[in-house]
């Protein structure tokens, strides 16, 4: 299978399951290792998901990474399909439960002999008992340690499996040669330590068995998704319907739906009326009503009503799997403070063990026996984890992308997560993201010798190919009236500005002050009253011909009834809000004292949008939401672009956070969501770098055994996932 995808750079992007790591460290090597390949330009990979990410050109095939892992010494592979990675993934669990599982149940004769020497009760059982079970477990139960050192050893390089077989080799070891070589001891049998080496394994083991598990858990977003995809289709073919695999459905099939059934694919009803459940789309908890002619996505929910849909996008094509895989890419990336915390951890395990030479030397020149040093070098190696470094920022990002999802709110990758939590403006367009983008047209002002009906005549001709939600108002005024619209020719759209079209052999201008103004028509004899709709909050559009200004129409859009509460909540956080748009000043001021909004600078071409939030990032870091063409320059000149998927292709193409569902609530929402996102980051670096910072000095000054040390450094790999697994519990406000 060709693991390979064409994103949207142009590049080529390969996704592969690597096995064999066990460290944050090791993650910085196999970046190296696929970096190293020819052509490759970007290599990213997750500890948490054991995915890497490799862009390059197009020659960059996926046999050449997978040799480019194998040779730094640890295994990939094309991703497998998502049943057989959920198969395998199950498999793996169940083997490291097993493990532990025996690990426990061996180990636990030495934790109680352990205990009862705390109180003073001798409970071990016989020396060479001791030693048949340590063995078992480090031999057995530990060889997967041994494999994985070898492995680092032998490329020069090292990892976690490397510190916990130093120290539990050398507890081990030691233990065997006070047995097999005993020297005389007053209490008849030499200090054994086989209970620090089959503990520290068990710990170990049960601390990966638990973190798999809690890890598990956050790609549980994707998996739910991808269970939302029904498995046959009931089809039109030949006047009967047949039951078709999804595989086999095609554009234009018609699919028959029946209430409580699952849309297979992306199309438009046909027949039919009913509720369709989007929550996993957009977030709304409603069913939304549709019609004939209304846009249906895969994987909703037909909730009550008899559909015949036809199907206009399949497979990788449809909403859902595009949704898949932007969540897929926002999981495999990386903020920048990971690759920070990833370069830290390629020198931690030599910086390691450097520490337990030093512990070691340095408690002999103290005069230690040789046993007490080596004990205290063996707790530095084994309360050292690097795993805990390694987990703490990719879980974080796939929950919270998870939950961020399921409330509509997709994420391009982890770098925008990271800008977010530190946005302080948010600068909106006014028309379709504050306002609810369906305006109507509310007046008619022709100029001397014009009438009103002609006017809008001119008006809906030219504007008969147009999208905008104006010529939508103009077009839906014409038909209400009555008014026959004349073909037109020429059809430009000028964004920012407005249309011109040549109607009955005249050239036509339809557009705001400033397209009149640059085309040289004199606007003044109509001045007084435009000036007056625009203090009344209504937008405006100016009719022209080659001569004279024809006319003035007037549009009124209502606000969002989200918005105040958006603007409110932003202000609450501490975030400014700020309008830019293309519409007049008396238009914008009127809408932004409704909604709150104090900063307002109107009457911006698409050009001047992007050169205004260019000098707001100076203020802080700028996130802009729009949802137009003209939107998409100022989305990219933001630090953070955000675009209502009610919007233009353009706009969200442009944006690295989308709005599944055109609510300015959302916004709010992930911008704190982002915050807590990196709130909890931290919090995990916090507890992984502090385990070792108070566990490594205790445990070189011989206050921390090898057995607490190993049950610290498993607690720290888990106490951080499960940290971050809290962000699932996360909802919009």
């Amino acid at each position: 299978m060709d693991a390979r995808v064409a994103d949207r750079t142009g590049e080529v992007a390969v996704d592969l399951a690597v096995t064999g790591m066990t460290c944050a460290g090791c993650v910085r090597r196999v970046e190296k290792a696929l970096a190293n390949v020819p052509g490759v330009t970007d290599a990213i990979v997750n500890f948490a998901t054991a995915r890497a990410r490799v862009h390059g050109g197009a020659g960059v095939r996926p046999a050449q990474l997978v040799a480019a892992v194998k040779a730094a010494g640890y295994a990939a592979a094309p991703l497998p399909k998502p049943a057989e990675e959920a198969a395998r993934v199950a498999r793996m669990r169940r083997r490291d439960g097993l493990h532990a599982l025996a690990a426990v149940l061996l180990s636990a004769p030495l934790a109680i002999g352990m205990a009862g020497d705390w109180v003073g009760l001798d409970l071990m059982p016989p020396p060479w008992v001791q030693a048949v079970l340590a063995t078992l477990v480090q031999v057995w139960l530990g060889a997967r340690f041994y494999v994985a050192a070898w492995k680092a050893a032998r490329h020069g390089t090292g990892s976690m499996d490397l510190l916990v077989t130093l120290g539990t080799s050398a507890a081990w070891g030691l233990s065997m040669v006070a047995l097999l070589l005993p020297a005389p001891h007053a209490h008849g049998h030499p200090p054994l330590y086989f209970e620090a080496s089959a503990l520290v394994i068990t710990f170990v083991l049960l601390g990966k068995w638990l973190e798999a598990r809690a890890t598990g858990q956050t790609a549980a977003a994707i998996r739910a998704l991808v269970a939302l995809r029904p498995e046959t289709a009931r089809v039109r073919r030949d006047g009967g319907e047949v039951m078709l695999p999804i595989a086999g459905l095609r554009a234009g099939d018609i699919v028959l739906l029946r209430p409580g059934e699952r849309i297979p694919a992306d199309g438009r009803i046909q027949e039919g009326t009913g509720g369709i459940d989007e929550a996993m789309l957009t977030g709304e908890p409603l069913p939304a009503a549709k019609g004939p002619g209304d846009p249906v996505s895969e994987g909703t929910l037909n909730t009550d009503g008899a559909l015949a849909i036809t199907v206009t996008a399949v497979g990788d094509d449809t909403t859902l799997a595009k949704i898949v895989r932007l969540v897929e890419g926002a999981q495999a990336s990386k903020p920048p403070i990971q690759k920070l915390v990833d370069r830290v951890s390629a020198v931690f395990v030599p910086v390691v063990l450097g520490i337990a030479l030093l512990t070691l030397g340095i408690g002999w020149l103290a005069g230690l026996s040789a046993t007490d040093a080596v004990l205290h070098a063996v707790a530095v190696l084994v309360i050292a984890c690097p795993c805990a470094l390694g987990l703490a920022t990719p879980t974080a990002i796939m929950v919270a992308t998870g939950a961020a999802a399921r409330a509509g709110i997709l994420v391009r990758d982890a770098d925008t997560l990271e800008r977010a939590h530190a946005v302080g403006i948010v600068a909106w367009d006014k028309t379709g993201t504050l306002t609810e983008g369906r305006p109507t047209l509310t007046d008619i002002v022709p100029a001397e010798g014009v009438t009103a009906g002609e006017a809008l005549r001119l008006a809906a001709s030219v504007q008969a190919g147009s999208e905008h939600p104006l010529a939508t108002a103009v077009r839906a005024r014409a038909v209400a009236d009555g008014v026959a619209v004349a073909p037109a020719s020429a059809f430009r759209a000028r964004p920012g500005r407005g249309a011109t079209a040549t109607v009955e052999g005249r050239d036509l201008l339809l557009g705001n002050r400033r397209m009149i103004s640059e085309a040289g028509r004199d606007p003044s004899t109509l001045a007084a009253r435009a000036d007056a709709l625009e203090q009344a909050g209504k937008t405006l559009a100016w009719l022209a011909d080659a001569d004279r200004v024809l006319g003035v129409l007037a549009f009124g859009d209502k606000p969002r009834a989200e918005a105040v509460r958006a603007v409110a909540r932003l202000k609450d956080a501490g975030v400014r809000s700020v309008m830019l748009t293309g519409d007049s000043e008396g238009a914008a001021r009127a809408v932004a004292k409704s909604l709150g909004i104090e900063d307002v600078r109107a009457g911006l071409l698409p050009e001047a949008k992007a050169a205004a939030v260019t000098r707001l990032r100076a203020d802080g870091t700028v996130a802009m939401v729009g949802d137009g063409i003209n939107d998409a320059p100022a989305l990219a000149a933001a630090d953070v672009g955000i675009a209502m998927a009610t919007g233009t292709d353009v706009a969200i193409n442009a944006a690295g956070i989308t709005l599944m569902r055109g609510d300015p609530g959302l916004v709010p929402d992930a911008i704190l969501i982002a915050r807590r996102t990196r709130r909890k980051i931290v919090e995990g670096l916090a507890w992984a770098f502090g385990y070792n910072l108070i566990g490594i000095p205790l445990a070189a000054c011989g206050l921390l055994s090898p057995t607490l040390a190993g049950a610290a450094m498993a607690l720290s790999s888990v106490s951080v996932v499960v940290n971050a697994l809290t962000l699932r519990w996360w909802r919009p406000g």
